[in-house]
């Protein structure tokens, strides 16, 4: 294996920082409809990569199957509402609550691949997701002693972490026909495509937002995606899918810090308890399945391009 260019741990940490914004940046993004500030990270994203795209895969592209777009298009269906749900949960729930809870995909994914691909659980997986599951409660329980409304965005949050799982699940096997860029291009023009339907049919504007937005709208399609998730893809080649995931796990962290620091926005005693908790269940489990020598779904997997964060 040839020698990278850069240590590959200082660009897991840079990965790691840029993912760890998005939440902030959905914030900022102040009074945008979700559905809105997901289809314009997606579509400015798209649009950034389309030249790439056009001069180096285009005959890739050419070459996609009838049955190959449906699955794709079935992907970015589920991962267009991955991106409504958890950015409205950031509209009811703290940052921390919510990038704790969709950090738990995880545990969704190896329940699906159970469901759908016979995968067996270990004990170790069990207990695991036993513990990240309490953590999840204790989160949840806080946040119902605070409103009903922040116990809302905990739910919308964790039912993003599941539509991501069918991003994943679906977009697998066309992963292993497609290349990295060209997957991640045609996923996410299908989810881009989604949005502005579901923006239609809903009547959201598209216009008339501040220049803070639109930079906002800009910042969640190039930070998030291409300093961290396309960095996670790089460093693949030099360390391990467990390593790029525990790094991962450090995302609720830094997403808190920062939402303190720029939005001023405190962390409650259960948060502190249950987010350690879930994210302790966390590594246990990345540990327990890593041991089995699977690839297991992951938002930092080769299998896919993750969804940024």
């Amino acid at each position: 294996m040839d020698k990278p260019p850069f240590h590959p741990y200082i660009l897991l940490f840079i990965g790691v920082a840029s993912i760890s914004t998005a939440a902030v940046f959905v914030r900022l993004a102040g009074d945008a409809p979700a559905s809105i500030t997901a289809l314009y990270r997606l579509l400015m994203a798209v649009i950034i990569m389309a030249p790439y795209i056009g001069w180096k895969y285009l005959h890739e592209l050419k070459k996609i199957s009838s049955k190959d777009l449906i699955l794709a298009t079935s992907a970015g269906i589920f991962l267009a509402f991955h991106f409504i749900l958890w950015f409205q949960s950031l509209n009811y729930t703290s940052v921390a609550s919510s990038v704790v809870l969709v950090t738990m995909q995880p545990i969704f994914a190896f329940i699906g691949t159970y469901l759908f691909f016979k995968e067996r659980f270990t004990i170790g997986a069990v207990l695991s997701m036993i513990i990240a599951l309490t953590g999840s409660v204790i989160i949840s329980w806080g946040d119902f002693q605070i409103s009903g409304i922040a116990l809302l965005g905990d739910f919308l949050a964790l039912a993003g972490a599941a539509m991501v799982t069918g991003y994943f699940l679906l977009g697998q096997n066309l992963r292993k026909r497609l290349s990295l860029m060209t997957y991640t291009f045609l996923v996410y023009s299908m989810a881009s495509v989604t949005l502005l339907i579901y923006n239609l049919i809903l009547q959201e504007p598209f216009t008339g937002y501040s220049q803070q937005q639109w930079l906002a709208f800009l910042a969640l399609a190039i930070i998030p995606t291409f300093f961290g998730h396309s960095l996670f893809n790089w460093t693949l080649r030099w360390v391990s899918t467990s390593t790029i995931t525990m790094g991962i796990l450090i995302e609720p962290i830094g997403a808190s810090l920062l939402a303190y620091w720029i939005l001023g926005e405190g962390i409650t005693w259960f948060q502190w308890l249950g987010g350690s908790i879930v994210i302790f269940g966390l590594m246990m489990f990345i540990f327990s399945t890593a041991k089995k020598g699977k690839p297991k779904l992951t938002h930092a997997s080769n299998k896919a391009h993750g969804p940024p964060k």
